[in-house]
């Protein structure tokens, strides 16, 4: 194994133990967008550096708390750039302060009630972190996902009987979906010349809201998912809502919109919703998908590692064999639904823009 006493080794040992114990990452930031920390340091734009005994009389204005339980989990999520530290030469440990960076930023409240600290929540709730324990049976037996093997039942079939867990997951996408989709709408002009436009899967129609505001020309847009989704979507000027399964049909339009659906099916599966698209769309006609898109070779950037994290969380929860793709091999599925013509449009780091063409 070499001297146990060299830097390589000394390194090695250092990073298995990081590796090991990196759990502590996820959970904590679980823990400080439960007790809402970063909106108690934002108040409204202030992000004053405060204390773990300050942040504790705005999360529990009603007192208690443990401020040194707290400082610890703050310090080790600033060591991940959740927060930055702010202490002074010789100051003592009690008077570290926090403010928040700009991945802190992400999990504040906006005017709209969104922020990615759902996403965080909804991730950790105590069905899907029973599943991470059975990753090895995906490698050992991939026709059932840990998550079913974990709960009895697939991931969508559990969430339609527990409200709670279904609304917090439309909020997590809500949450997720509103910045991405600003991000494309200044970047992306494919919507333009569209006049009927569905999105498939579009739960509460926040992403069909957001593209008719800015593009007048989309003079109706279809927002369609499950009957028991759209059931409970807004009424939104200009939507229709309709009910049904994307494996069996999907209303025609001039352009078919989808996010984060392809990922969470097999090969298969995929090309039965893409021949569905196809079926639906005039000659000329697209289908936008806004997917993750895997890099040719694996580094350590943070965005590989995001890309590969989520290909291994929807393994987990949602399909052992659905899986984030690279861009080579959604233009294979593109060809093999039927659509000659391909682009991938790279504007957000995580969600690539894929237009398939009739």
């Amino acid at each position: 194994m070499g001297d146990e006493t060299s830097q390589s080794r000394n390194q090695a040992r250092l990073r298995i133990l990081e590796l090991a114990n990196m759990i502590s990452v996820p959970m904590s930031l679980n823990a400080v967008a439960r007790l809402n920390v970063p909106d108690a340091i934002w108040q409204g734009g202030s992000n004053s550096p405060l204390s773990a005994s300050q942040i504790l009389t705005r999360v529990l204005p009603s007192g208690g708390g443990d401020a040194e339980n707290l400082q610890r989990v703050l310090r080790m999520l600033t060591s991940y750039g959740v927060f930055e530290e702010h202490l002074s030469s010789g100051a003592a440990s009690d008077e570290r302060k926090y403010s928040l960076t700009d991945v802190g930023k992400t999990l504040v409240t906006d005017p709209d009630g969104l922020s990615y600290a759902p996403y965080v929540l909804q991730h950790h709730q105590d069905a899907l972190v029973s599943a991470w324990p059975l990753v090895h049976e995906a490698v050992v037996d991939p026709t059932t996902e840990p998550f079913a093997r974990a709960n009895g039942e697939p991931a969508y079939d559990y969430y339609g009987k527990k409200p709670e867990m279904n609304g917090l997951m439309q909020k997590a996408m809500s949450g997720v979906s509103v910045p991405f989709m600003r991000a494309i709408l200044e970047g992306y002009d494919g919507f333009e010349g569209v006049k009927t436009l569905v999105d498939v899967g579009g739960s509460a129609g926040d992403c069909l809201r957001m593209i008719l505001r800015k593009h007048p020309n989309v003079l109706r847009g279809i927002n369609f998912d499950l009957p028991e989704v759209v059931a409970r979507a807004p009424r939104i000027p200009g939507v229709t809502h309709v009910g049904g399964d994307m494996f069996k049909s999907i209303p025609e339009a001039d352009a078919i919109f989808m996010k984060w659906v392809l990922t969470t099916w097999t090969d298969d599966e995929c090309k039965t919703i893409m021949e569905n698209s196809f079926k639906a769309l005039p000659e000329g006609g697209k289908l936008i998908a806004c997917e993750p898109v895997l890099p040719n070779e694996s580094d350590d950037s943070h965005r590989t590692r995001a890309l590969l994290e989520g290909d291994i969380f929807v393994m987990t929860i949602y399909r052992a064999k659905g899986k984030h793709r690279t861009e080579e091999e959604f233009r294979e599925l593109g060809l093999s639904a039927g659509f000659p013509h391909f682009r991938a449009i790279y504007i957000d780091y995580f969600y690539t823009v894929l237009e398939f063409q009739k």
